[in-house]
């Protein structure tokens, strides 16, 4: 009788065994969740994400008549910020009136704020404006306040914010905020070091930069930098400077990012223009005085670099042998004459030659302020200045390299009522030949050439020695 007891006990066991095993493997079924609240299910449709009603201050505000503002608004990607600001509480919203962000706003700064990569400074500037509570015009506290921006803002009596008046108070008014109209833009601290430290670099940034150190071409060694000149004294150009190396004839090309010092060499572009009236001819006595006054050839390097352009009228040796020794003998007396000469714009033969012909008088600026001289059309030709002391344009284009143009004159040139001004034209002087467009440029030889033929035609070949030596 006990085995079949042992028997039945251990069938029991295995039948308790698989019915476990079988519940553990068996699928569960999915269960629907329990039935929450109302409130419950607007919680956690919130938490997800947050709708704006129609009534809400925000839609109020980008159709409102602050378009200004709200347009500044959208730039500044603040939607949704103000989206889910508005979704956690009420909120105030300072809104600028639409002249005070067309006209009164300083170009410069509203060009800052609108700078792609000025858009922090911009978003930071429109959330200054807002105050994460309602605050109407019968609770308005004279105290700080904090804004969504981090930064607090002054409320001050008599409905003022910072330094703006309320001009407006409760211009909008809905259940979850408040908009004040205000008189201008408020502008938090750390947007106006950040523009002042933009613009404080955009300035050091505009200074041109220096060259790259010089080599001596004689001595193949730095330059050394020049010593500090004396306050009043005349600037030092030493004349080898003046007269070396070797005339550079091409045009100095334009500053850009492809040149070596991105500015003009004033310096080099004066010693081409001084070699090229030696090797020219005719012009030896200007360029003495040029070489030997080493502040006007200082003063005319440096207003080219500086982006000045010149035109200077350059008597010829035989105009300069007229000059007599009370003319040049006064202190400062060649330095104003060939002031008088240097115009302070580019002008061509051409370009002269038809101002006068349409306006028919055309009155140039000189660096001899406040003089000016006057050119007309003579003969087919430029004419300076008037009466006997005038001037005759018969070498043109003698350097031009878009920078510094040289135009040769017959006569020295001297302001109206100076009573260094005598007559230094030749009485029995010609007119040149007439001007056209399209002027062939001779070389030395063939210059000399066609004027002893001019001389001869006219019966004065005699007084060219030049002539005389060729025949």
């Amino acid at each position: 009788m006990g085995a079949p007891v042992h028997g039945a006990l251990l069938f029991f066991l295995l039948l308790l065994a698989g019915a476990s095993a079988a519940e553990e493997t068996a699928p569960q079924e999915p269960t629907l969740p329990a039935a929450t609240s109302g409130s419950g299910a607007s919680a956690g449709a919130g938490g997800a994400a947050v709708g704006v009603n129609s009534n809400s201050v925000l839609v109020a505000l980008l159709d409102s008549h602050y378009t200004e503002l709200a347009e500044l608004v959208e730039k500044a990607l603040l939607l949704q910020t103000l989206e889910d600001a508005v979704g956690k509480h009420n909120v105030t919203i300072f809104a600028p009136r639409n002249e005070a962000l067309e006209r009164d706003l300083d170009p410069e700064f509203k060009r800052f704020l609108l700078e792609p990569r000025n858009l922090r400074s911009l978003q930071a500037l429109l959330l200054y404006h807002v105050l994460p509570a309602r605050l109407p015009s019968d609770s308005w506290p004279a105290a700080p306040h904090p804004t969504l921006s981090g930064e607090d803002v002054e409320l001050a009596a008599g409905m003022r914010v910072g330094s703006a008046a309320v001009t407006r108070p409760d211009a909008v008014l809905r259940p979850d905020g408040v908009i004040h109209g205000i008189e201008r833009l408020l502008v938090p601290r750390s947007v106006q070091e950040d523009f002042n430290r933009r613009r404080s670099l955009a300035a050091i940034s505009a200074v041109l930069p220096t060259g790259a150190p010089e080599v001596d071409p004689r001595t193949h060694r730095l330059k050394k930098p020049a010593p500090p000149v004396p306050p009043g004294a005349p600037p030092v150009l030493p004349i080898w400077d003046a007269m070396a190396p070797g005339p550079s004839i091409a045009p100095a090309p334009a500053p850009g990012p492809s040149t070596g010092k991105h500015h003009f060499d004033g310096h080099s572009q004066v010693k081409d223009f001084i070699q090229t009236l030696l090797l020219y001819g005719g012009y030896n006595e200007l360029a003495d005085i040029l070489v030997n006054l080493t502040s006007l050839a200082t003063e005319m390097g440096r207003l080219v670099s500086e982006g000045y352009v010149l035109t200077v009228l350059a008597p010829n040796d035989e105009a300069m042998a007229r000059l007599t020794t009370d003319q040049l003998s006064e202190p400062g007396s060649p330095e104003n004459i060939l002031y008088y000469h240097m115009v302070p714009e580019y002008q061509t033969e051409e370009s002269m030659y038809n101002a006068v012909r349409r306006f028919g008088k055309v009155r140039y600026d000189t660096l001899r302020l406040p003089h000016k001289v006057v050119a007309r059309e003579a003969d087919g030709s430029v004419k300076f200045g008037q009466g006997e002391g005038s001037a005759y344009l018969f070498d043109p284009d003698i350097y031009t390299d878009g920078r510094i143009s040289v135009q040769g004159i017959d006569a020295v040139l001297f302001p109206p009522g100076d009573k260094n001004a005598t007559q230094t034209a030749d009485p029995h002087r010609k007119p040149p030949a007439i001007t056209t467009k399209k002027k062939i440029k001779l070389r030395r030889g063939k210059l000399l050439e066609a004027s002893c033929q001019m001389a001869g035609l006219f019966g004065q070949r005699s007084r060219f020695s030049s002539c005389q030596d060729q025949d």
